[in-house]
């Protein structure tokens, strides 16, 4: 298949489903399988094209960060609460994922365990809907520190290939009382720190690959990826956060867990 071509697909897939409980890393690994890629040459291109669905949570939300900057000027509380949470959920990924970094890099190349974490997070997302009791929309700066400190230590899971970060963080953050738009906007903010992270770690690492252009996949297909998942996630993040706020998360929860029994069919015939 043409490069151009799978960039434009990976950042369809990427768009997609970085913000909804599916597991983007998932399903860009199960896409490898699908599209015929090598996902090891991809490994860069997959980790970077997540700086563009990012942005869009950026764009979206630049009065929130515009509010908190100049919150944090005039040492206003709700401003400076907002960054520490931020802050406290974001270290348990920090240091478990530099920690076990070489395991997590092993579990990325086995779309076995996605397939099976796309069906047991299916089933936890249904156990939590039934027995959620989330309270009324507040900012993220209204949130007790203890709160995202949990909500920081459940994305940890999604090191896990298939779990999902959202969906870590949504559902983690539901069953600790959390309303589903205020639990959905924590983690597209977490998101920030945590992908640029990821990013930055990965570049790192491909340092001198990239430096010195021997990589299959260029910067032209990277930047193709990345506009493209940008778009998609634009257009993803409103209907989501509009769909949450009125229904639940069922529908995700049965969709991992068709996509998991597709994916544990097709990958043990």
């Amino acid at each position: 298949m043409d490069l151009t071509i799978t960039a434009i697909l990976l950042g369809i897939v990427e768009g997609l489903t970085e913000f909804i409980p599916v597991s983007s890393t998932g399903h860009l690994m199960l896409a490898s399988v699908l599209f015929g890629y090598d996902a090891r040459t991809w490994a860069v291109f997959n980790v970077v094209i997540q700086l563009g669905a990012i942005l869009a949570v950026v764009v979206l939300y630049w009065r929130t960060f515009w509010a908190v900057a100049m919150g944090l000027l005039r040492l206003e509380p709700l401003a400076v609460r907002f960054v520490v949470n931020l802050l406290v959920a974001f270290i348990p990924a920090v240091v478990l994922g530099l920690l076990f970094k070489d395991q997590i890099d092993l579990l990325l190349e086995s779309p076995k365990v996605v397939a099976w974490a796309l069906i047991a997070g299916g089933v936890a997302i249904l156990a939590i809907e039934r027995s959620a009791k989330p309270g009324e929309y507040v900012g993220l700066g209204q949130l007790p520190v203890r709160q995202a400190l949990g909500v920081g230590f459940l994305q940890c899971l999604a090191m896990i290939p298939g779990v999902s970060r959202s969906g870590a963080t949504i559902m983690g953050a539901l069953a600790m009382g959390i309303e589903r738009r205020t639990a959905a906007e924590f983690s597209f903010f977490l998101a920030i720190p945590t992908m640029l992270g990821a990013t930055v770690l990965e570049l790192w690492d491909y340092r001198h690959d990239l430096a010195a252009g021997t990589g299959a996949v260029g910067w032209g297909e990277i930047a193709v990826g990345f506009v493209v998942a940008f778009v998609v996630a634009l257009a993803v993040i409103r209907l989501f956060v509009s769909y949450i706020s009125r229904s639940g998360f069922a529908p995700f929860a049965w969709y991992r867990i068709a996509a998991g029994a597709l994916a544990v069919f097709l990958l043990y015939r």
